[in-house]
């Protein structure tokens, strides 16, 4: 399922406008990418919690050539399923 589809269910359900549908997503995925931005996190009880991890810099290796290359340290957004979820999915 891509974003359209994603719209298209959410206008089907709800029997809005694809474009308000739309709009709606985009303004969910904007509102949990400030909040990650910020430092929080966003739990949806019953679907997941977005967070964020500090990654440290460290050393990797070319696979090609076997070189040493340092990775430098990032903030990993992450995503952990919840109870619900992981119950639907198995």
């Amino acid at each position: 399922m891509n974003k359209q589809d994603l719209i298209n269910v959410i206008a089907e359900e709800t029997q809005i406008t694809q474009t308000k549908a739309k709009e709606v997503l985009e303004c969910t995925l904007s509102t949990i990418g400030v909040a990650l931005m910020d430092g929080d996190d966003v739990r949806l009880i019953g679907f997941g919690t977005f967070k964020t991890s500090e990654r440290k810099a460290r050393t990797g290796r070319n696979p090609k050539t076997g070189e040493e290359l340092q990775i430098p340290a990032k903030t990993a957004v992450t995503f952990s399923a919840g109870k619900t979820l992981k119950d639907a999915v198995n």
